[in-house]
């Protein structure tokens, strides 16, 4: 594995060792500085940013092909340096399938897994797998209130886990389907800074799907951004929303004020990514890479 375009890491590490800071609430459209690309994964679906440890956690799919719904065993999670480096080939001990979207909340860590979410420990390792009943193609996870939310793509659904800190064998989560069959397709998830929940939709090629909000009441709303194969999500400060789209091949970014920006194209798969500081890791799930797009205003 190696760091392509080197003159810009210290550049790049520099910015990831800080949060959004000015960028984040300047209200001129976001744009890209700078970018670069980190090869020598298997089919990376998503990029967890660990701030606190200043590190990376990437979901492989592994294996030779391409098959994001087949209980293979072959999936595992990487602990990967902010300069490319592998830390851990294998972050945690455990047999899991296609891992899918992250979220990371101090030392947990959240992964999906088609019909199941993991909770780890990322110090301890500790580790345990819950069952999703009813799930097709579990998505990502997102933390917010205590409350663990799943998105499930192709069965068109979300799902809610209280609480959702269930590490421990004695907690019994209680698991939700909070909305089926409303033709949104949800794939990344997002707490939004006013409570709702950011939802990104994603269907097939003829299926235009697009970002829905959906209320703490379960009222739902579209939000007038284009529709697309939507896939990662990330609310920034100022309300600007980023989100990649397998249609277009890009990393974009939509606020009501300056509609949207294309920041970065030519992806084949841009999957789940995170953001540290100015940078946004995202990953490219047919190309097996990461591109590391610096961001600014």
């Amino acid at each position: 594995m190696h760091m392509k375009k080197l003159p810009l890491l210290a550049a790049l590490l520099l910015a990831a060792c800080a949060h959004m800071g000015s960028m984040d609430t300047d209200t001129r459209p976001v744009r890209m500085v700078s970018e670069s690309t980190i090869t020598g994964f298997a089919f990376p679906e998503s990029v967890g940013c660990d701030a606190t440890e200043r590190v990376l956690y990437v979901s492989n799919f592994g294996g030779t092909e391409l098959k994001p719904g087949e209980k293979d065993g072959k999936g595992y999670i990487m602990k990967v340096s902010l300069d490319g480096k592998v830390l851990e080939q294998r972050a945690f001990n455990v047999t899991m399938n296609k891992p899918k979207g992250q979220w990371i909340e101090g030392s947990r860590l959240w992964v999906t897994d088609i019909d199941s979410v993991w909770i780890f420990d990322t110090r301890s390792k500790q580790s345990r797998r819950l069952p999703v009943p009813g799930a097709v193609f579990a998505n990502d996870p997102a933390v917010s209130g205590g409350v663990l939310y799943v998105s499930d793509n192709r069965g068109d659904q979300v799902f809610s886990i209280e609480p959702a800190d269930f590490l421990a064998a004695n907690v019994q989560p209680k698991v939700t389907s909070l909305l089926k069959g409303r033709e949104i397709n949800a794939n990344g998830l997002w707490p939004a800074r006013d409570g709702s929940l950011l939802m990104a939709g994603f269907a097939g090629a003829d299926k235009a799907r697009g970002i829905q909000s959906m209320a703490r009441g379960g009222a739902v709303q579209a939000l007038a951004a284009p529709g697309g194969m939507l896939d990662g999500l990330y609310e920034m400060r100022d309300g600007t929303i980023l989100y990649t789209d397998w249609k277009t091949g890009s990393l974009n970014s939509w606020s009501p004020k300056n509609g949207v920006q294309m920041l970065a194209k030519d992806f084949k798969g841009p999957a789940d990514f995170c953001v540290m500081g100015e940078s946004v890791y995202v990953p490219d799930l047919v190309k097996s890479e990461i591109r590391v797009i610096r961001l600014g205003r």
